[in-house]
């Protein structure tokens, strides 16, 4: 019954080769058929926020695979850490990475992922997650521990949540999962209200 259903419905594509995204669709029991990296230019507009930067990007990551694999359902998200007005970069560096957690340590900052789902016909569907998430003050030493682990690199904020950075996490209001990078509970709502089986809802799929 489930394979038949999957198989009735257009092919899902991922527009991210982030493998932390292609896990946590796999906790929901959700496999794309197809990933593909969409090559953008991420650099954020001028005066633009962090909520409109994410959807801005989330949505050309999606249009863009969209013309590669047209006729499938293409979900595209984007990640984007700001910390008062002021959106962190996804670090490429050491010198990022140390810039970003000396300017968290000891304070609250916003982590907002955007997931966009294009349907085949075109249609935009949308959601943006906001997490507000605290950090420890953090001594030197952690830093230079954490910078080593190279756990940082091309992270949004300088950190992954999900690794050894867990530990300078005192609180977070709102989704963890959002924090990895796919916020898992709206994603299975756009995947559910585009027709496609989202396995580990609970529910049936006729």
């Amino acid at each position: 019954m489930a394979v038949a259903d999957l198989r009735s419905h257009p092919a899902l594509t991922l527009a991210s080769a982030s493998p932390r995204r292609q896990q946590l669709l796999a906790q929901i029991g959700v496999v794309p058929a197809l990933v593909v990296a969409a090559d953008i230019d991420e650099t954020p507009q001028r005066g633009e926020g962090p909520q409109d930067l994410a959807l801005r990007l989330a949505l050309e990551k999606a249009q863009a695979v969209a013309a590669l694999h047209p006729g499938t359902l293409v979900l595209g998200a984007d990640t984007v850490v700001a910390c008062a007005a002021r959106v962190l970069p996804k670090a490429e560096t050491e010198d990022e990475a140390r810039d970003c957690l000396t300017l968290l340590s000891g304070r609250r900052h916003r982590v907002l992922t955007a997931a966009v789902l294009l349907l085949p016909d075109l249609t935009i569907r949308t959601r943006v997650v906001e997490t507000v998430v605290t950090v420890k003050r953090l001594e030197a030493h952690e830093i230079a521990a954490y910078l080593a682990s190279g756990e940082w690199h091309g992270k949004a904020g300088g950190y992954a949540i999900q690794g050894h950075a867990a530990a300078f996490i005192k609180r977070i209001n709102g989704s963890y999962t959002n924090v990895v990078g796919l916020p898992l509970y709206e994603v299975a709502t756009l995947l559910k209200s585009a027709g496609y089986p989202v396995p580990q809802t609970g529910e049936g799929h006729g």
